[in-house]
């Protein structure tokens, strides 16, 4: 759904100014490439990160093959001669210092800890890019969307981060509000976790969730993964994570969707 209202989105005429006037954009951060290229007109993409063509980083990398890249480095950027960079909050804070000092506007956004931080980040980029008429109704889509989602019950089925290292997600995440929309409790909630923390093999075995939230392996071997791979976890159901979880875009409604479909099977109901 998403991948064709983003085709939708870019093929809209810009709204009460032409090309010419309008912004031109440097991305530096894999999650503003994203809202960028949902929201600026093709004309106003000066370049964006490294890793926004690169399926494993970016939802958008196939979009994201049509523009010119950056290294993150001030100099090549300075040299593309951008009205506006953006970047993530923990962006080189020494490449941002000396585009700011040559003169160049740097806006920098934060990492988004909840589904309902989304909208107003779609309207600030709106801002930036001065695309706000896109990013209000691409905001507003995305709100009504969010509010239409039931809240899970106390009795609904307990899902467990347990990544690589046996890292987990808490409270204060936006990975752990998406498994709540999705309808699902969150294991390290209900331990006490806020924000990342690590679980034992031990208490993943103890407290026997319903289902475990992975990610999808990559090639080789990693010592890291080990502890995900134990055969005491044979059993449980897996969904692994995409990056639709990874930046506060739109297309978190697809991971919602994907541990919507994920209860659904273990629960065997079924939703319209």
């Amino acid at each position: 759904m998403w991948r064709l209202l983003t085709l939708m989105i870019l093929a809209l005429a810009p709204v009460g100014a032409s090309a010419s006037d309008l912004p031109r954009v440097v991305s530096v951060n894999v999650c503003t490439d994203q809202l960028v290229m949902l929201l600026a007109d093709p004309e106003q993409i000066v370049s964006l990160s490294a890793l926004s063509d690169d399926p494993r980083s970016s939802v958008m990398s196939a979009e994201a093959g049509r523009y010119a890249k950056n290294n993150t480095q001030a100099e090549v950027i300075a040299v593309q001669n951008p009205d506006i960079v953006v970047a993530g909050a923990y962006s080189d804070p020494s490449m941002i210092a000396l585009l700011r000092s040559i003169g160049i506007e740097v806006t920098q956004f934060s990492i988004t800890r909840s589904l309902r931080d989304i909208p107003q980040e779609i309207r600030l980029m709106g801002e930036v890019l001065e695309q706000e008429a896109r990013a209000e109704a691409l905001a507003t889509e995305l709100e009504q969307d969010l509010a239409n989602l039931p809240k899970p019950g106390q009795d609904a089925p307990l899902a467990a981060f347990f990544l690589p290292n046996g890292y987990s997600l808490g409270a204060g995440t936006l990975s752990h509000d998406i498994l709540m929309a999705g309808g699902a409790r969150n294991l390290s909630v209900e331990l006490g976790f806020q924000g990342n923390g690590t679980l034992s093999l031990e208490q993943v075995i103890l407290n026997q969730p319903d289902l475990l939230i992975g990610s999808q392996p990559f090639s080789g071997f990693s010592l890291s993964e080990e502890v995900v791979t134990h055969p005491a976890l044979t059993d449980f159901p897996v969904l692994n994570t995409s990056v639709d979880w990874v930046c506060g875009t739109p297309f978190v409604m697809q991971a919602i969707a994907s541990v919507r479909h994920q209860i659904d099977r273990l629960t065997g109901t079924g939703r319209n």
